[in-house]
């Protein structure tokens, strides 16, 4: 049975379960706050288009192994779109060190081992446009979501049944078969459910970090920097994380994240100049960031909350509204600075066309849907939120002046010896970052590599090299936090002077 269904945001989450549902037949309106984007191409869209919706709109975006298979394999039109719009596709031979190059050879799989770069507003306009041609989905722009309609008289359960927006000044009503909330981070749903008198249980774990963004062009004539090279163009320091995403049509994005304690290197990185100044300290950026070879697009700009939650909408197995369903980070949120979004949102969503298929009814609808979300979901949730933790834990150890966290028994203890034994065996064999990729890539669960006999017998022979030279491995080379501290300064004094 084809179904009239209501989304809540178009953006990437939004028009992907509208994919997703409209290849089942059925009738798709999307609902946006914000403006349709402009007309014209890539650089338009990402310096002119108004997207308050979104609020990694600027930020840096790429499309995981498992978002590329799915397009690849159910929208491989909308794929060549990416293509033609600039978006570059980057294999598993094109991520590996220099050391790990040299040993490769295809094996099978790792042509699943790929992801897809380019700005977030390429991405969006080229999805919008070709969401636009599907004759079963409209999308009614620059309209605000006021409330939802729900049957009157039933206590037992909120059931709904359409929407009421507002637009050009006017009150308007939805009739749906279905709701789905798309509307990210910043959804309303739980608070107007919480006005019906239900109750909304959410996990809720900080990561303590600040990322921050800055945009370049490459000059005319000027090619990328290797990318095999011996300096690594993301990583850790200790006290920060880097990274470069490449982007479409010669432009590309650095990020640099910090914990939320590292208030002075905060308070630099703000500034253009402090930005710049951090990253050319970096080998890794610094071949990037060389002045006479490219142009910054943009100033310096954060963000921050950045937080795992996780909402129930379902508990003791009775769904919280019948007719409703959230997806993506309206649902379900992780630290954006891993990349699981996008990937986590399409996946969420063909989760759902598929529960809507297989039933009618709305109570087993909302069941399978929570229970196949903890399933494929709630393993990449934890294991996110467990690199959360041990991320902030590794950040006091450096602030303190130590390599390594100090554990409080035994099992902790051998736990992140595994865990730095682990990374250091991923830098140089090829058996083991090839599985670390499938996890990072979302293609298997978390850690799902790890029982493989040959992976943990590597894994337990870099143990005995002793936790310190295994954490040290995960440091690559640049500044440490003093000299940092200093470059900060010796910057500030030039600049009074």
């Amino acid at each position: 049975m084809t179904e009239k269904i209501a989304i809540v945001g178009s953006g990437i989450c939004g028009m992907c379960t509208s994919l997703a549902l409209a290849k089942h037949g059925h009738q798709i309106t999307l609902f946006e706050r914000d403006v349709p984007p402009p007309a014209g191409g890539a650089d338009q869209a990402f310096f002119e288009w108004d997207r308050k919706g979104a609020a990694q709109f600027r930020h840096p975006h790429a499309f995981l192994g498992l978002m590329c298979n799915l397009l690849q394999d159910n929208y491989p039109e909308l794929l060549e779109d990416f293509y033609r719009a600039g978006a570059r596709r980057i294999d598993f031979a094109d991520m590996l060190a220099p050391e790990l190059l040299s040993k490769y050879s295809p094996s099978e799989g790792d042509d699943k081992l790929w992801i897809l770069m380019c700005r977030r507003a390429t991405i969006e306009t080229v999805l919008r446009r070709y969401v636009e041609r599907i004759d079963n989905i409209e999308i009614i722009n620059n309209c605000n979501i006021t409330g939802f309609i729900s049957e009157e008289g039933n206590t037992s359960s909120i059931k709904l049944k359409g929407l009421n927006y507002s637009k050009d000044g006017q009150n308007h009503e939805f009739f749906s078969n279905l709701v789905i909330d798309a509307s990210g981070r910043t959804t309303k749903f739980p608070n107007w459910f919480r006005l019906q008198g239900a109750t909304i249980t959410e996990e809720k774990d900080n990561a303590e970090i600040v990322y921050f963004t800055r945009h370049y062009k490459l000059n005319d004539g000027v090619e990328e920097p290797p990318r095999h090279s011996k300096e690594r163009s993301s990583g850790d320091l200790g006290y920060l994380k880097y990274g470069v995403f490449p982007g479409d049509n010669g432009n590309f994005a650095v990020i640099l994240c910090l914990p939320i304690d590292e208030k002075i290197l905060r308070q630099a990185v703000l500034s253009p100049e402090g930005f710049d100044a951090i990253g050319r300290s970096i080998p890794g950026l610094a071949p990037w960031l060389e002045k006479d070879k490219i142009t910054a697009t943009t100033n310096s700009f954060g963000m921050g909350d950045i937080q795992a939650v996780w909402r129930h909408y379902v508990t003791e197995q009775q769904p919280i509204a019948h007719n409703f369903f959230a997806v993506g980070d309206a649902a379900v949120r992780t630290n954006p600075l891993y990349g699981r979004g996008c990937s986590l949102g399409i996946l969420h969503a063909h989760i759902l066309a598929d529960v809507i298929s297989q039933s009618e009814d709305a109570n087993q609808r909302a069941l399978s849907f929570e229970r196949r979300t903890e399933e494929e979901i709630r393993p990449v949730f934890n294991s996110s939120l467990n690199e959360d933790k041990s991320g902030i834990k590794r950040a006091l150890a450096v602030a303190q002046g130590r390599l390594v966290e100090k554990p409080d028994s035994f099992k902790k203890w051998f736990g992140m010896a595994f865990g730095d034994a682990l990374g250091a065996a991923a830098k140089y064999e090829l058996h083991v970052i090839r599985g670390f990729m499938r996890t990072f890539n979302l293609l298997e669960k978390p850690g799902e590599f790890l029982k493989s006999k040959r992976i943990q017998l590597t894994v337990f022979r870099y143990m005995l090299r002793g936790r310190k030279k295994n954490a040290a491995e995960r440091i690559v080379s640049g500044p440490n936090r003093d000299q940092m501290h200093h470059i900060i300064a010796d910057m500030s004094s030039s600049e009074a002077l």
